[in-house]
């Protein structure tokens, strides 16, 4: 897989459990072994379920699968609880295996290995559900499934976020339509949408304020500049609905891409046949719209088109609005987009069912979207993988080296080209001493022979503390290599470093404590009636 560091994002989050950093910021062994903020940035929901899996005896390998397996089914079982609302059991059933099977749905798992993406898959539904529950019922249940499931896809990827939320905000829109219940026209419900959205702010706060208030103290232009240049990355009308080409390479500029881009051939055609049976839904019945639900009629060219801007948005013919919302850029990857086409193009998939009733199509139809894209669900090569390979030599080395980049501190002018030497250095004599290296910690007590620069080869970032002798000192920080050092006298000295709170980090975590007690507390008062999905 493209990205191939789940296993030691795992590794670092559990080391952050075990020195009980909760919620994990800092990893220690990844940037050359001199550390970084990864989760500081990095949505970490995945990571904290895999700890579950870990927990049970899991190696990290096994986890590494269980969790890109555990999402294919969850986004089957969201996608069907949402399209089952709209569309009956067989609709239902029909859009979740679109869903799972999309081939996007494979790029992002077996080519792209883009684990966080793939949950993001998960959420999607579950937010247009309780979406539409709650427009229609205004029951409090359905306001903590979508503060719930909105928190849980900020924790699941920040850019899946900015891509879903205008499309949600439109579907809400829709549904205050045509329940005539907009904000003027029902209060009570508007401070419910309010709320929710507040809630779901507040539950994955710990992880977005700081996040975006400290986003000024990482190296972010180094994500969107070469490589990363959304300009590289647009695809073509061959590569989207023509070509069968599959292959697990690299993106590149122009038409020669090593990765596929289909929306898939039974997804886009079943589409087409959808449009003109809706078309024709439309004149024969538009004299007797609640009889016929023709709200449904119209719900479905809305998700029609909307699957269609998605995927326009991925092709080079968009680049205007690319340039015109700035905003979309942060994306990088243009072909991102086409997860919103998965999801919308399989949810399209289910009015089939609600169109036609020809059940026994219907099963072809599930048949035939497995057999079309079974050889895409597949990784380029099979074979043993053990942690202690994982973790051990080159792999060790690449494991702590790739992704430098992405979270490198701003104080670190340039990235490192090797790990150091040694944990730390004193500059200015001879030194002696007991050294101890945790997650967030770091501790040294020894002897100098004379006063001195104590270096410690650990980049520094807001948070990082130190006292000598348990008394706070100044860090110094070396402009040329970022790195960490602290004046010291001669003699015997207890040196101590603490990756600590800024005020951002400690709000934020106090915003998530009471959200997630308020959660807790609903849950206990309601039992199982919060939980059940009707």
């Amino acid at each position: 897989m493209h990205d191939d560091l789940q296993m030691m994002r795992q590794l670092q989050l559990e080391k952050c459990f075990s020195d009980r950093q909760i919620p994990c910021r800092w990893v220690p062994d990844m940037g050359y072994g001199y550390g970084y903020p990864l989760f500081n940035f990095y949505p970490p929901l995945p990571y904290y379920i895999g700890q579950l899996f870990r927990l049970v005896g899991f190696n990290f390998a096994d986890t590494a699968k269980a969790l890109f397996s555990l999402q294919f089914f969850l986004s089957g079982i969201t996608m069907f609880v949402l399209a089952a609302d709209l569309w009956g059991i067989w609709g239902g059933l029909l859009s979740a295996v679109f869903y799972i099977w999309a081939p996007y749905h494979s790029v992002d798992v077996f080519v792209r290995g883009a684990m966080n993406e793939a949950w993001a898959f998960i959420w999607f539904p579950l937010i247009f559900w309780a979406a539409k529950k709650l427009v229609e019922s205004e029951k409090t249940k359905y306001l903590v499934w979508l503060a719930f499931s909105y928190a849980m896809l900020l924790l699941s990827h920040n850019v899946m976020t900015m891509i879903f939320t205008p499309a949600m905000l439109a579907w809400i829109l829709f549904w205050m339509v045509k329940e005539k219940k907009l904000p003027w026209q029902n209060w009570p419900l508007f401070g419910k949408m309010f709320l929710s959205a507040v809630w779901a702010f507040g539950l994955a706060a710990f992880f977005t304020l700081p996040a975006f208030l400290e986003s000024k103290s990482i190296h972010l232009e180094t994500m969107f500049s070469g490589y990363f240049d959304w300009r590289a990355h647009f695809t073509s009308l061959n590569q989207l609905f023509i070509s069968r080409f599959w292959g697990w390479g690299p993106s590149l500029w122009g038409p020669d891409d090593g990765m596929p881009f289909p929306v898939g051939h039974v997804h886009w055609i079943l589409a087409l046949i959808i449009f003109i049976g809706l078309i024709f839904k439309v004149f024969k019945n538009r004299s007797d719209a609640k009889k016929t639900k023709l709200y449904l009629t119209w719900l479905s060219l809305g998700i029609l088109f909307t699957a269609l801007g998605y995927t326009f948005l991925a092709h080079q013919r968009s680049v205007f609005l690319w340039k015109l919302v700035e905003i979309i850029q942060i994306s990088q990857f243009p072909w991102r987009f086409l997860a919103g086409s998965a999801f919308f193009f399989s949810l399209l998939a289910g009015a089939f069912d609600f169109l036609f009733r020809k059940r026994l199509l219907t099963v072809l139809l599930l048949v035939l979207v497995i057999a079309a894209n079974w050889n895409f669900f597949r990784p380029e090569k099979i074979g043993p993988m053990t942690d202690e390979e994982k973790f051990s030599g080159k792999a060790w080395e690449y494991q702590q080296t790739a992704g430098l980049y992405d979270y490198l501190p701003s104080t670190v002018p340039l990235g490192p080209i090797y790990a150091p030497e040694a944990d730390w250095q004193f500059l200015d004599g001879e030194a002696s001493g007991i050294f101890e290296k945790k997650t967030n910690w770091v501790s040294w007590q020894g002897y100098l022979s004379e006063p001195g620069t104590f270096k410690l080869s650990v980049f520094y970032f807001p948070g990082w503390r130190a006292w000598v002798d348990r008394k706070e000192a100044e860090i110094l920080v070396d402009p040329d290599s970022g790195l960490m050092a602290v004046k010291l006298d001669a003699g015997r000295h207890d040196l101590y470093f603490r990756f600590t709170n800024t005020p951002a980090r400690s709000w934020a975590d106090t915003i998530s404590l009471i959200s997630y007690s308020a959660l807790l507390l609903f849950l206990v008062k309601g039992g199982r009636k919060w939980l059940l999905p009707r």
